[in-house]
């Protein structure tokens, strides 16, 4: 079974007129949505997602559900765009982790993003961005034409180049989370990391420090920092929780169908006719058969993951069980020894450690082997800290309204 507590708080910061940030949070969603928009449409673009994203999952609690509840949500703010000239414009963020039922029909949680909002995973300490920044600057980032500084600074690093309510098709990020017990899991819009440093985030958001406490903490950090937007914060910690047999880690798109048209000219003679059609016929076969190899091979290798080669951690891509006649191949060794990592780590590198790509499979190994170093250093101080923990629920809608061209 997989249970969590969870605090969460929304500040209008120091700088903006209106606070176009809205989150909900309970024992099975967390969800936060930035707005963007004017005449305060943000807001209305936030609320909307937030509702429609709770209705939706509520009554189907599976990835399936909870994607298309963002569907329904992005449908939704384009409709509302359209019958109201006024909220031409607007959209929003959505960064949800829900607990869902995976095929084996265990409660896991599964994380859902569209847009900037991020999402960030605690381990005694160590800090891990679990989400991709869907921006201009970080899209430049991964295409390798900007460095991590350069994009924080860049003049087009609020432009989203996805987000709930800016175009019919949406593309949903969807990952399986793979937690243990005691584990955080941060939510936040941009305008607490904008302002905090990773080290500062895990500082602050980290044990011993409880979690409505640290969820003040880092509000009141981001305003100190400038405040210079919304400030939304979602704070989790693991009671218990399964992890997916299944990992998932894909993009989950609305693409519509091409559009077939019957626009073929009229022929003379019937046997011409038949020709053409015979024709068509072969080079649609032909198609659909290359297709299909193209799709199956994309997918045999759409993913990577870690495990062990018996002695160090090794990065594999393809799916661990192959598809058809694709086997997953071998293609780094992190040089990493599986004895330098915490028992738990080491259990669920054995039942394999999935990962979007080759840098971030690296990435996780050396996360993976710091967590084994920091829980190895002995504590210079012992805190002993008792304390109940209260679960609440805060839904936040700001009521006012602001004139705004674009998010950011």
């Amino acid at each position: 079974m997989t249970r969590w507590r969870y605090a969460a708080a929304t500040d209008i910061g120091l700088v903006r007129q209106t606070n176009q940030d809205a989150l909900f949070a309970d024992d099975r969603l967390a969800i936060i949505a930035d707005g963007m928009g004017g005449h305060a449409a943000g807001e209305v673009a936030a609320a909307m997602s937030i509702n429609l994203v709770r209705e939706g999952f509520r009554e189907s609690q599976s990835v399936e559900g909870l994607v298309e509840a963002i569907q329904g949500a992005n449908a939704a703010v384009l409709d509302n765009a359209r019958d109201n000239p006024e909220h031409f414009g607007m959209g929003t963020t959505i960064i949800a982790i829900g607990l869902t039922y995976d095929l084996e029909d265990m409660v896991v949680p599964t994380l859902v993003h569209v847009g900037d909002s991020r999402a960030y995973q605690l381990r005694d300490g160590a800090l891990r961005q679990l989400s991709e920044d869907h921006s201009v600057a970080e899209e430049w980032v991964r295409m390798g034409r900007l460095t991590p500084e350069e994009a924080a600074v860049h003049p087009r690093r609020h432009q989203l180049t996805r987000g709930v309510g800016v175009e019919d098709t949406i593309a949903i990020d969807v990952t399986s989370i793979n937690a243990v017990a005691g584990d955080r899991l941060l939510l936040c819009s941009d305008g607490l990391s904008n302002e905090l440093d990773g080290d500062t985030l895990a500082r602050l958001a980290s044990a011993p420090n409880g979690l409505e406490m640290a969820v003040e903490s880092l509000v009141s950090a981001a305003k100190v920092a400038g405040g210079r937007d919304n400030i939304s914060v979602i704070l989790i910690e693991f009671d218990e929780v399964n992890v997916s047999a299944a990992p998932i880690h894909r993009t989950m798109s609305t693409a519509p169908p091409p559009v077939v048209t019957n626009a073929r000219p009229a022929v003379a003679r019937r046997r011409r006719h038949l020709t053409w059609r015979m024709l068509a016929s072969a080079l649609i076969l032909l198609g659909v058969i290359g297709g299909g190899v193209a799709v199956i091979h994309w997918y045999a290798y759409s993913t990577y993951y870690l495990a062990s080669d018996g002695t160090t951690i090794v990065v594999y891509q393809g799916q661990p069980s192959g598809v058809l006649w694709y086997r997953p191949m071998m293609v780094a060794d992190t040089g990493l020894p599986v004895t330098r990592l915490r028992p738990a780590d080491q259990r669920a590198l054995a039942a394999t450690i999935a990962e979007p790509s080759l840098s971030a499979a690296k990435s996780y190994a050396k996360y993976l082997n710091k967590a084994w170093h920091l829980s190895r250093t002995p504590p210079t101080t012992t805190t002993t800290l008792t304390s109940s923990a209260t679960t609440t629920t805060t839904l936040h809608v700001a009521p006012t309204t602001t004139t705004t061209a674009k998010k950011g």
